[in-house]
């Protein structure tokens, strides 16, 4: 059974001009699968992240999760689901001020079943994993914007969720600093099996993944396997 299987979902905004995001998207994400979604700007891959990722709503058709209707779910249901078995790494970040960087990672801890004994080190060694083991008692008013962003993705990426939702997260970043987190990424997929859905605009990126899904206009334009998938170096080990 898939864990992600959308039929038919469509997505507009009702803003005066009706604009559509998504005009009828189809298709399913295995369990342990690792798949990117491309697109050129206002091609609908942002607006199908937040619908996989229950954070907004679908206009119409089908969106099952683990086998389930989404439409079906409780608000509690919903909100329970988002909080243990999803990661969500965004481009913006939301850090609290005059907090250490390793306190900004450990938050996602703190509602998952993690023991607390355990969260120090866990928050530590996601930060050390996006390249700012340096500044992990630094306050995040005291960083510059890329290293915000890193934080931001080793706080998402420290709960060790079932399915990461990945939004450009090496967009902002420097080459190595970008491998590093698609190994992050990647070492999740491969080691422990977690489905991983990203969105990305590029190349080098995207072919971390097994399968790359092309939106244009709202459609899907191509749907095929990765030939030559890049490999993940060891930066990241549990």
């Amino acid at each position: 059974m898939p864990i992600i299987s959308v039929k038919n979902l469509k997505k507009s905004y009702h803003d005066g001009s009706d604009t559509v995001a998504l005009s009828g998207v189809t298709f399913d994400v295995e369990k342990g699968e690792f798949v990117a979604i491309m697109g050129p700007s206002g091609s609908g891959k942002s607006t199908l992240l937040h619908l996989l990722g229950l954070l907004d709503e679908a206009t119409a058709g089908s969106y099952l999760f683990q086998g389930k209707n989404v439409s079906s779910y409780s608000a509690n249901e919903l909100a329970d689901i988002r909080n243990r078995k999803l990661g969500f790494v965004f481009q913006s970040f939301n850090l609290l001020p005059r907090t250490s960087v390793v306190e900004n990672v450990k938050l996602p801890l703190i509602y998952s079943d993690v023991p607390e004994r355990e969260w120090d080190r866990r928050a530590r060694e996601a930060v050390a994993a996006v390249g700012l083991g340096h500044r992990e008692g630094h306050e995040s008013t005291e960083l510059s914007g890329g290293e915000k962003q890193r934080v931001a993705i080793a706080r998402a990426l420290v709960n060790d969720p079932e399915v990461i939702f990945a939004d450009e997260p090496t967009g902002n970043l420097d080459s190595k600093s970008g491998q590093n987190v698609m190994s992050i990424i990647q070492h999740l997929n491969e080691e422990h099996g977690k489905t991983i859905v990203l969105i990305t605009h590029e190349t080098g990126t995207a072919d971390h993944a097994e399968r790359i899904i092309r939106l244009i206009d709202g459609q899907i334009e191509s749907d095929h396997k990765v030939k030559n998938r890049l490999k993940a170096d060891a930066a990241y080990k549990k």
